[in-house]
């Protein structure tokens, strides 16, 4: 079956597929926008407010850790030990002598992660951006920070992000958004690190601060990982994607699983092939052709494509489709301080320390990290929890534990640089195919020496500044060291200026297939210190898109 040709077909409706569908729709294109998943309806689907809502995590429609697989992992070395992950009631979590494969966490649906993300919108440090050149590992942007920096803002003004008034971390102007204020336990955390001489800021968030756009403030349930119902949250899909289908330039079909790319002689792409939910096959043909999938979805989708034009897989002339992959370095101290601090409430990472998130800024190791609290983010918000992995015995001296200690949950998170190195990639699974026929994209990761060095100064800090804020006994910890355990993931499609050693240029278009767009973080030469990737995601796409309309303008596609 064939269906309508349009200007550009964007293959993927997270932050990269998204923001590009709303870019080029707010240029004049006609868009199809395909997502191998369904839509979500917030009203319907979160349902925060029932009695069982710690149980329900986010309510995936499409099992995400079924879509990919993952290689064995490296094996545990004693020098390491005090990184393992353990919880004081049930031991460590990794009880074996091998790193665990936990999996890939995002979602499969329109949206993609920015549905079950914490809303973080951080800039990238430009000194992360000149890795090679100012400290000789990873790779170079092929372009400066200031080229960037305009479709920050304008992505921070289609989201509405809340942070500093100030015009910190590089800011030409400042947040469209009042910072939120911070809770209870962060502002512990906080004079914490200002006892120990650390800074301690508001974040940079998507979350309304203040009505905007004819969406509510936030009210400041802490559940954004399991989806918001009230459309405060700055997700793709109540944001770039309204707008998008609000443009009238832009036509969206879900349930729709792209098989794969057909080359032409020509050095374009000719057609895209998916299949509905029905199991009927669809061609749809594109002037430009987007590809936003992820850092694990993008290049399988590529290396799935070869054929007589691209017999290594479409964009792989260097060799470099699924290279330099890049995942989530992590770490998190959680213990109980003696004080109530009802810290269940509030914004997931509402404050924020930048002072190591700079490339130099850990000593003796080349790579940043940040921190922030991660009481939400360690799913440790509702009683279950509590009663499950912070107060332990039974019955009457159970209950009393629990009145005693629930609320007094401190924990503070740690994300890390992840530089690339040659056994972290992804390719094509030889034994395991989707139902259409396709293989899944099997990961490879390998954290070197010099990456567990970071995690050790990581879980150093974080254990510092628990300490220094109160809290008595550190009750559990867990980390990269022994679990693949991703949700950030980079660097599989590389962009740079030399055709031999990436596999896009500045603006995400194929070396050699010149209507094949990328703009994802598949494109990232490096992971950055920390920082939550979606902002300088759509930031790049937005970038791209007025690229491609100028392109599709001068007729040069």
């Amino acid at each position: 079956m064939s269906d309508s040709d349009y200007d550009a077909v964007v293959i993927g409706s997270g932050a990269g597929g998204g923001a590009s569908a709303f870019g080029l729709a707010r240029a004049g294109l006609h868009v199809l926008l395909l997502e191998a998943g369904p839509s979500y309806d917030p009203h319907t689907d979160y349902n925060l407010h029932g009695a069982d809502w710690e149980q329900r995590g986010f309510p995936h429609k499409v099992e995400p850790k079924e879509r990919q697989t993952i290689a064995p992992l490296q094996m545990l070395s004693q020098r390491f030990d005090d990184l393992r992950s353990w919880n004081h009631l049930t031991g460590r979590r990794d009880i074996g002598n091998r790193r665990e494969a936990v999996g890939y966490h995002h979602v499969v649906g329109l949206g993609g992660s920015t549905l079950q993300f914490t809303g973080e919108a951080h800039r990238l440090n430009p000194n992360s951006m000149k890795m090679y050149s100012q400290f000789g590992v990873a790779a170079d942007w092929p372009f400066d920070y200031d080229e960037l920096e305009p479709f920050y803002v304008d992505a921070e003004r289609i989201i509405g992000v809340a942070g500093p008034s100030d015009n910190t971390r590089w800011r030409s102007r400042p947040c469209p958004l009042p910072p939120h204020l911070p809770s209870y336990a962060s502002q512990r955390l906080g004079e914490a690190c200002k006892g120990l001489g650390y800074s301690w800021a508001p974040n940079y968030l998507a979350a309304l601060s203040q009505p905007y756009d004819g969406r509510p403030s936030c009210n400041y349930c802490g559940n954004c990982a399991r989806g918001c119902p009230r459309l405060d949250k700055g997700s793709v899909d109540v944001t770039f994607i309204d707008q998008a289908i609000r443009s009238g330039n832009c036509d969206i079909k879900t349930n729709a699983q792209v098989t794969r790319l057909e080359a032409g002689a020509d050095d374009r792409i000719q057609r895209v092939h998916f299949v509905s939910a029905d199991g009927a096959a669809h061609v749809v043909k594109g002037r430009a052709i987007v590809i936003a999938c992820g850092a694990i979805e993008t290049p399988r989708l590529l290396l799935a494509s070869m054929g007589t034009h691209a017999p290594q897989g479409i964009g792989n002339e260097s060799g470099h489709v699924g290279k330099h992959f890049m995942e989530t370095l992590y770490w998190t101290s959680s213990g109980l301080h003696p004080d109530p601090l009802a810290s269940y409430r509030g914004l997931p990472s509402d404050s924020i320390c930048w002072d190591f998130n700079a490339p130099d800024a850990i000593p003796d190791v080349i790579g940043g990290c940040r921190f922030a609290p991660s009481v939400a983010e360690s799913d440790l918000l509702g009683p279950i929890s509590y009663a499950r992995r912070v107060v332990g015995g039974w019955g009457k001296q159970h209950k009393a534990a629990m009145r005693e200690n629930f609320g007094n949950v401190l924990s503070l998170g740690a994300i890390g640089e992840n530089l690339p190195n040659k056994n972290s990639f992804v390719d094509l699974d030889p034994d395991v195919v989707d139902p259409n026929g396709i293989p899944l994209a099997k990961i490879h990761s390998h954290l070197p020496d010099h990456e567990l060095e970071r995690v050790k100064f990581m879980a150093h800090t974080a254990r510092e500044i628990l300490g220094a804020a109160g809290v008595g006994k550190i009750f559990e910890e867990y980390g990269a060291y022994d679990a693949f355990n991703s949700t950030h993931v980079f660097g599989t499609c590389r962009m740079g200026i030399d055709p031999s050693t990436s596999v896009v240029n500045a603006f995400g278009r194929s070396h050699r297939w010149r209507n094949l767009f990328i703009t994802d973080a598949s494109v990232f030469p490096s992971s950055g210190g920390g920082e939550g990737p979606a902002l300088t995601i759509e930031a790049l796409a937005l970038r791209s898109s007025a690229y491609i309309a100028t392109l599709a303008t001068r007729r040069e596609l």
